[in-house]
């Protein structure tokens, strides 16, 4: 069997990260590894970005291959000797298809759940204006920047380098028992945000205890052009 579970692109990866206290997050962390901190604070992520072209074991998914995801995740690190695991741990993620959320749940424990989806991509020469919207207790909610269109490196130690550079992911089984597995793409390329627009409510998304972030003015939105991404298959139990 092919070690590549899913491979796809991921392109207009957008991010509000918004701090929040460790407290918040402890319920949700999986045994066995720790918060990320980023200048002596905590982060989660309001994501929007498309899936283009998904395969599974290689295999393109027709008609269901192409999709907005929105998800809530933060950052945390698991220590193995001297070696340093950067991760995520997701909340919750949604796509628009019942039957791609199903798979994801089943195979890999994940926290999927299928909401009607949709995007505004508009690229000119000099900039991109992306929009997305999903919905829920029968309103719209959105996640939308105007971007420069110019793709440019990430400067190293910055908080763009904290956010965007993860490779693994981290499931809680239970209260004794997680989940790792691998996620690889090249460094990405990052696009200036000019302005944003966020509509989120949190509460209904995530649970009571986020529906404080309905209020909140996140610390930085930041979006990258994004790449072919691959999510290995091997999962470890620890």
């Amino acid at each position: 069997m092919t070690d590549t579970f899913l491979s796809a692109r991921w392109e207009n990866i957008i991010m509000a990260n918004y701090e929040v206290s460790a407290d918040l997050l402890k319920p949700h962390l999986p045994p066995g590894v720790e918060l990320d901190h980023f200048n002596n604070k905590i982060y989660v992520s309001l994501v929007g970005f498309m899936f283009k072209g998904t395969s599974l074991f290689h295999i393109p998914i027709p008609l269901l291959g192409t999709f907005e995801e929105i998800n809530l995740r933060f950052y945390v690190k698991r220590i193995q000797g001297d070696t340093i695991k950067r991760g995520v741990v997701f909340i919750n993620e949604t796509v628009p298809y019942k039957p791609v959320a199903w798979l994801a749940n089943k195979l890999y424990k994940e926290h999927y759940t299928a909401i009607p989806a949709k995007s505004r991509i508009i690229n000119t020469a000099s900039a991109k204006s992306i929009k997305y919207d999903w919905k829920i207790n029968k309103k719209w909610n959105h996640l939308a920047v105007n971007a420069d269109n110019k793709n440019e490196e990430m400067a190293p130690g910055g908080a763009e380098e904290y956010i965007f550079e993860h490779y693994y992911g981290y499931t809680k089984i239970n209260d004794q028992q997680s989940q790792e597995y691998k996620v690889e793409h090249p460094r990405w390329q990052v696009n200036r945000v000019n302005d944003y627009s966020i509509d989120c409510d949190f509460r209904s998304m995530y649970g009571n205890e986020f529906s404080f972030l309905n209020n909140s003015r996140p610390a930085s939105v930041i979006m990258a052009a994004g790449s072919p991404v691959a999510v290995k298959w091997k999962r470890t139990t620890f």
